[in-house]
């Protein structure tokens, strides 16, 4: 299907759905992944003790301790093992409640596998890059976070610090689409209306910067869901 996970590849699974467990259960050891599984919160508690994973797939709507308080206990303990939470909510205000219990990323059900396996593969990446390895790269653009600095062709681009966040978040997903309520959460907070023109006004002057000396177009438009990068 993709590119095979990376060297940590143990991923916990927490989900109250026999159904959904089982098939992203099969689904991710077909793809190469070590998977632990969990029936519901209290469990994904103690088999996240048990077999300490790489990555944690968690469902936020389970009986008893939910997927919000599973993830805000793994935070409290000080844990930053990434968290990709699932939800069968559609509006912006739920997911905004996951990634403010400290999740990483979301997926709303129902999701394409494809879809989880990118995401989850994002998230090992951002953990296994070492300081060395820090630097972002896709064809001749390259991104230093470190240094707060990027350069396509050699030629460094000259960011502000927005359309830098902007970048970094759309090289981290590279291939993935990023929608629209995703780069406002992630770039601005939550107190920008989606409606708003500001991620297009900012898009704009990164791909003049990026495209300043006639290269060809790296980020993306996908009409009524975001912006990806990837090849033209």
């Amino acid at each position: 299907m993709g590119d095979p996970p990376p060297d940590g590849n143990r991923v916990l699974v927490v989900e109250d759905d026999e159904h959904v467990r089982d098939a992203v259960t099969r689904a991710l050891r077909f793809e190469g992944y070590d998977v632990i599984t969990a029936v519901d919160g209290n469990d994904g508690l103690v088999q996240f003790d048990r077999h300490p994973p790489d990555a944690v797939v968690l469902d936020v709507l389970m009986p008893g301790t939910d997927g919000l308080a599973v993830c805000r206990i793994l935070r409290d303990r000080g844990s930053r093992t990434p968290i990709l939470m699932l939800t069968a909510r559609h509006e912006v205000a739920d997911r905004v409640a996951g990634l403010d219990a400290g999740a990483d990323d979301y997926l709303v059900k129902p999701f394409a596998l494809d879809e989880l396996f990118a995401r989850l593969r994002a998230l090992l990446r951002r953990t296994h890059v070492t300081d060395a390895e820090a630097t972002l790269r896709f064809g001749d653009l390259t991104l230093d976070p470190e240094r707060r600095q990027a350069w396509r062709s050699g030629r460094e681009l000259g960011l502000t610090k927005t359309e830098f966040d902007l970048l970094e978040l759309l090289l981290f997903n590279a291939g993935i689409v990023v929608s629209r309520e995703t780069i406002y959460e992630r770039i601005w907070g939550y107190a920008f209306e989606t409606s708003s023109k500001s991620l297009d006004v900012y898009i704009g002057y990164l791909r003049r910067k990026i495209e300043a000396n006639g290269e060809p177009r790296l980020i993306h438009t996908v009409r009524g869901v975001g912006y990806t990068i990837r090849d033209a």
